[in-house]
């Protein structure tokens, strides 16, 4: 099989990251529309990703935050965007790399992505990446972590409904 040189894993990565980030976008242009609210699931070991000890000690690799009644300050930049949560009616500061961002549902039209850990380094929404001549990816530009929080009101949320509909990438893939 021929050696796909175009990277069309890293650049589908990308696209799908957009969705998740033009969503933001227009939440902090309009508010949330109707019902519709998210989950997203990122890795907090992820380069530029910013929680507080507090909650990294709760959740040391990854955790899941909604987005729906009790969140302020919902900043979308290139590479990341922040948050102000709530834990135990303590508020903190979340940073949240795009590229850290490992799973996105939104329950009420059941829709969500599925992004694979190991294509973090995809050069999408904002991390800049260089592709070398051999396909492998170089992080040129991550964001500096943050001091402040995070949460995660979802962590008990972790949605599971047969009819949700899941994009994961290893589906377009030849195996």
């Amino acid at each position: 099989m021929p050696e796909d040189l175009m990277r069309y894993d890293v650049l589908a990565q990308h696209a799908l990251r957009s969705v998740v980030k033009l969503a933001l976008q227009r939440v902090v242009r309009d508010g949330l529309p109707g019902e519709h609210h998210f989950f997203i699931s990122f890795d907090t070991n992820y380069p530029g990703a910013s929680v507080s000890s507090r909650i990294k000690a709760k959740y040391p690799d990854d955790m899941t935050i909604v987005l729906q009644h009790q969140f302020t300050d919902l900043n979308v930049f290139d590479k990341y965007f922040e948050v102000q949560l709530s834990f135990d009616n303590i508020s903190e500061r979340l940073v949240v790399p795009f590229a850290s961002i490992k799973g996105f549902f939104d329950p009420t039209v059941q829709f969500g992505l599925q992004f694979e850990p190991g294509a973090l380094d995809d050069g999408q929404d904002g991390e800049t990446t260089d592709i070398d001549s051999t396909g492998d990816a170089q992080d040129t530009d991550v964001p500096a972590p943050l001091s402040g929080g995070a949460n995660d009101q979802a962590g008990a949320a972790k949605a599971s409904n047969d009819d949700t509909t899941v994009v994961s990438l290893d589906a377009f893939r030849k195996k």
